[in-house]
């Protein structure tokens, strides 16, 4: 191979890696779909904290959270799988497995005391992990960061949401809902 051949092979490798840095601004994501602003979906995951009350029952009630591996360790009937599954299935089946010959018809409840935190990154003041509050928008995540650099774009954020392996990254307008878990990077402008 000559050395134009190799000049013109790097020059289009450079021309190839400027190009692709300059699509990383999010604009070829797809929109976050629609959602409402409540956790009512929610799924449960590592870290979330949890108060169950097993109705009549104190010492099967308590404080909870749920472990690395999606589980929470309840007295009695041992470990409970609550990752990836909403508030009211954790209830039904700590409830199925309390009737199995611990508990006459037991009524559980469990409630969410810490959520997931939020993770915020790009050009904004201070990226990092923040607390999740129900409801919170794109716009009050950027705020909670300290705003946005001078570099940052302002009209829309890019958000990273999904399952443990099924995670996609999305184009949202700031009005959008965060939730725990989410990923939010801001994007940098180019002029």
């Amino acid at each position: 191979m000559s050395i134009r051949n190799s000049l013109r092979a790097l020059a289009i490798g450079g021309l190839a890696l400027v190009l692709a840095a300059c699509g990383s601004d999010g604009r070829e994501a797809p929109p976050l779909p629609q959602q409402t602003a409540s956790v009512e979906g929610y799924q449960l995951g590592p870290g979330d904290a949890l108060r169950v009350t097993v109705f009549g029952q104190e010492q099967l009630s308590g404080d909870f959270v749920v472990d690395g591996s999606g589980n929470v360790a309840m007295p009695l009937i041992g470990e409970v799988k609550a990752s990836s599954n909403s508030v009211r299935g954790l209830e039904q089946s700590i409830a199925r497995k309390l009737s199995d010959g611990y508990v006459r018809d037991p009524r559980v409840s469990v409630e969410v005391r810490t959520f997931r935190p939020f993770y915020i990154m790009g050009e904004v003041t201070r990226p990092g992990q923040y607390n999740y509050a129900n409801g919170m928008t794109a716009a009050q995540a950027v705020a909670m960061a300290g705003g946005y650099t001078y570099r940052g774009r302002q009209d829309y954020v890019l958000i990273t949401r999904g399952n443990d392996g099924q995670k996609q990254e999305y184009r949202a307008p700031l009005s959008a809902n965060v939730m725990p878990d989410d990923v939010v990077r801001i994007p940098e402008r180019f002029f």
